[in-house]
C-alpha cells in the first residue's frame, strides 16, 4: 500500500514565511493563496513572492511587505515574533530575516510573537486577542478546513503567549502590526495546505539555535518562552545547534505543531516533489525549508494464520462457527474440505486474524469444534489501498467499496446493501450486482 505524505524538514528551522514559501515551491496555486487573504479584508500589508538563494540553494521567498515599513524603508520582516523582543537576534523569528536592526520593539510581550517591527509606527496601535482574530478567519471566503487549520495554528500561539506571561488566553492580545504579519502567515500557510489537499504530514527534528534574546523587559534564552511551550504542548522533537539567535519562530512552530499527524516517517518512501522555501537571515548551512511530497513504500501487512483440521463436527456447528469467528474481527474464514489418515474425509478450517486477536480466535475455535490442536503461523500479505464510500446510483445511494491500484480506482458495491436492496424490491442479485458496478466505472 502506498501512501503520499508531507514532510518538512526543518533542519534551518521554521518560521512562518519559510512555510508559505516552501508550500508555493511545492506547488500551491498563487491566486488561490491571494484570493483567500484579500478575503480577510485585511490591510496595511502587500506580498512580494520572488526568487532567492542560501548556499547557491534556489528557492522560492514569500515576503509580507507591511505599509509602516514601506513609508519608513525598513527592510525586516521578521513577523512572528510576538515577543516585541529587541531583538538581538536579528530577527530569525519567522522569517528568519537577517534584520540586524535590534527592535527594541514595545514588547508588549502580550503580543508574544507578533513580529515586534521595530517600526514605531505611527498609526493608532491597536490589538487583537484570539476571539478577534477567529472572526477575521470565520468572516472570510476560506474553506472550513482552511478557516479549521488557520485556528488551530493561531490556538498554539495563543495557549503559549498566555502560559508565558501568566495569563488567561482571551487576554492575550496581538500587536496590531505584528497581528498583520501572523495572519497573512498562518492563514496563508492553511490556504496552501487546503490546496495541495495533505492529510498526513510529518515534521522533522526541528533545530533551533542558542544564546539569548534582549527584549524590553530584559534579557530571556533562546529558544524563546512561547517556542518552548509549543513543542510541549505539540510534543515536538527539537535539537539544539551552535548557530547564535533563533532559528524557530513562535509562528513557525506553531505551523508545525499544528500540522504534524504522523509520529514517524515510512521506514523507507520515495520522494514525488520538493518545494524550497528560503529563509531571509544567513546562517553557516542553508537557511532554507523544504517540503517534500513524499510516498511511503508498499509494507507487508503481518496476520496471524490459525488451521486446524476437523473430522467429526456437522456442517451447522461448522456454520455456527464461522459466523462467531467473523463476529469477533476474524479477517477471513474458510472450509476446504480434504482427506485424513485412513481416508476419512475431513474439513480443514482456515482463520485469518491480526495477531492480538489469536487467544480469541482459538477460544471460539476449542469451544465449538471438535478439536485439540491449532496450527498457528504469521503471513505477510500486501493489501491495496481501499476505502468505504456511498455512490449515487440508479438505485438509489449504495455503500461501495474503493480500491486502488497503480492509479487506477475500481468500486465494488457492498454485498449486504445490494442484497438488502433485492430482497426489498424482488430483483434478481447477479443482474443487479452487474449493473451498480457498471455505473461506478
Amino acid at each position: 500500500m502506498k501512501e503520499q505524505i508531507l514532510y518538512l524538514e526543518c533542519f534551518s528551522g521554521i518560521s512562518g514565511d519559510m512555510s508559505v514559501s516552501a508550500l508555493l515551491d511545492l506547488g500551491a496555486d498563487e491566486a488561490v493563496l491571494r484570493a483567500g487573504l484579500e478575503s480577510l479584508q485585511v490591510d496595511g500589508y502587500e506580498i512580494a513572492i520572488s526568487r532567492a538563494q542560501k548556499c547557491g540553494i534556489d528557492g522560492c521567498h514569500f515576503d509580507v511587505k507591511l505599509a509602516s515599513e514601506q513609508e519608513h524603508c525598513h527592510h525586516h520582516h521578521e513577523h512572528d515574533h510576538d515577543h516585541h523582543h529587541d531583538h538581538d537576534h536579528h530577527h530569525d523569528h519567522d522569517h528568519h530575516h537577517d534584520h540586524d536592526h535590534h527592535h527594541d520593539h514595545d514588547h508588549h510581550h502580550e503580543h508574544d510573537h507578533h513580529h515586534e517591527h521595530d517600526h514605531h509606527h505611527d498609526h493608532p496601535h491597536v490589538h487583537r486577542n484570539i476571539g478577534d482574530i477567529e472572526t477575521i478567519i470565520d468572516g472570510s471566503a476560506l474553506t472550513a478546513h482552511a478557516k479549521d487549520l488557520a485556528k488551530k495554528i493561531f490556538g498554539y500561539v495563543a495557549r503559549a503567549e498566555a502560559i508565558a506571561h501568566g495569563l488567561p488566553m482571551e487576554e492575550v492580545h496581538f500587536h496590531e502590526v505584528g497581528a498583520v504579519d501572523s495572519i497573512v502567515d498562518i492563514v496563508g500557510v492553511a490556504i496552501c495546505i487546503d490546496n495541495l489537499g495533505f492529510d498526513k504530514v510529518a515534521v522533522s527534528t526541528i533545530y533551533e539555535g542558542q544564546g539569548y534574546v534582549r527584549c524590553q523587559h530584559g534579557v530571556i534564552p533562546v529558544p524563546v518562552p512561547a517556542v518552548v511551550n509549543i513543542a510541549k504542548e505539540g510534543n515536538m522533537a527539537m535539537r539544539i545547534t551552535d548557530n547564535r539567535g533563533e532559528m524557530v519562530t513562535p509562528t513557525g512552530m506553531a505551523i508545525a505543531a499544528a500540522l504534524k499527524t504522523e509520529a514517524t516517517l515510512p521506514e523507507t518512501y520515495t520522494i514525488q516533489k520538493i518545494g524550497i522555501g528560503t529563509g531571509t537571515k544567513d546562517f553557516k548551512q542553508a537557511n532554507i525549508l523544504r517540503a517534500m511530497v513524499i510516498e511511503a513504500d508498499a509494507t507487508p501487512e503481518q496476520v496471524t494464520v490459525l488451521e486446524t483440521n476437523i473430522d467429526d463436527a456437522t456442517g451447522e456447528a461448522l456454520a455456527f462457527a464461522m459466523e462467531q469467528l467473523l463476529s469477533a474481527g476474524a479477517k477471513d474464514v474458510f472450509f476446504i474440505p480434504i482427506f485424513m489418515k485412513k481416508n476419512r474425509p475431513a474439513t480443514l478450517l482456515s482463520v485469518i486474524c491480526e495477531s492480538t486477536a489469536v487467544s480469541t480466535m482459538e477460544d471460539i475455535i476449542f469451544t465449538h469444534l471438535p478439536t485439540i490442536g491449532i496450527r498457528k503461523t504469521t503471513a505477510n500479505r500486501t493489501v491495496l489501498p481501499r476505502k468505504l464510500v456511498t455512490m449515487d446510483t440508479s438505485f438509489g445511494a449504495i455503500p461501495c467499496k474503493v480500491v486502488t491500484h497503480n492509479g487506477t480506482q475500481t468500486a465494488y458495491p457492498e454485498y449486504e446493501a445490494v442484497k438488502a436492496l433485492c430482497s426489498d424490491k424482488k430483483l434478481p442479485f447477479d443482474t443487479t450486482f452487474a449493473k451498480i458496478k457498471g455505473e461506478l466505472v
